[in-house]
């Protein structure tokens, strides 16, 4: 089973559409696994609860958890991992910043043995302003912390069911997702990817 879980906060333009592609992808190129779709809403204020419960009404795959409060995006996505079933889990964002099409790749690099798999993007449609950030904010993180970090990786990925189980046991209250990744030990795949703008409605990152 492949878990796909989506965290999401005001993307009421956007769960719909990616959903539906999601399961387009599972049922035209990765027809031979099952999957469950988990959205993680982190209490948006504006329609997308809403239309979350009208996608689990029509498909039982679909499964919805509402957090009471906002509580970080960091927090909520990875309390949505703990919950998922599958034996591989993808944690993407529901802006199509993340392309849905990588999950095949994702499943192709998996079915080779490898246990992890990330999606690092090798250039980007974002503001060029706030790329020189992200960029400034990655090599002065290398040389201040000892903490191991991966350049342009922000949590897409595909991730089995053991290192679901290692995060868990973990027990962090507020767990920086991207360096557990780096620093396990686990070895993982990359895949590269263009990052495109965001398809609809307002980036939830601020500078």
């Amino acid at each position: 089973m492949i878990s796909v879980v989506i965290a999401c906060y005001n993307e009421e333009e956007n769960i719909k559409p990616l959903i539906y592609r999601i399961i387009e992808i599972m049922k035209n190129e990765l027809s031979s696994y099952d999957y469950e779709i988990i959205c993680i809403d982190n209490d948006s204020t504006d329609s997308t609860r809403t239309i979350i419960r009208e996608l689990c009404s029509e498909n039982s795959k679909i499964k919805a958890i509402f957090n009471t409060h906002n509580f970080g995006s960091i927090r909520s996505a990875t309390f949505g991992l703990l919950q998922a079933h599958g034996d591989m889990i993808v944690k993407m964002c529901a802006d199509f910043q993340d392309p849905p099409e990588l999950l095949i790749n994702f499943v192709e690099e998996y079915e080779k043995g490898n246990r992890i798999v990330i999606a690092v993007k090798k250039d980007s449609e974002e503001n060029k302003l706030m790329y020189y950030v992200r960029q400034l904010y990655y090599n002065i993180f290398s040389k201040i912390t000892d903490i191991q970090h991966i350049n342009n990786f922000e949590g897409y990925g595909l991730y089995d069911r053991e290192f679901i189980e290692i995060l868990r046991s973990l027990n962090d209250p507020v767990p920086y997702f991207r360096g557990i990744v780096a620093e396990l030990g686990f070895k993982y795949k990359i895949v590269y990817y263009h990052k495109k703008k965001r398809n609809a409605g307002k980036s939830k990152y601020n500078l």
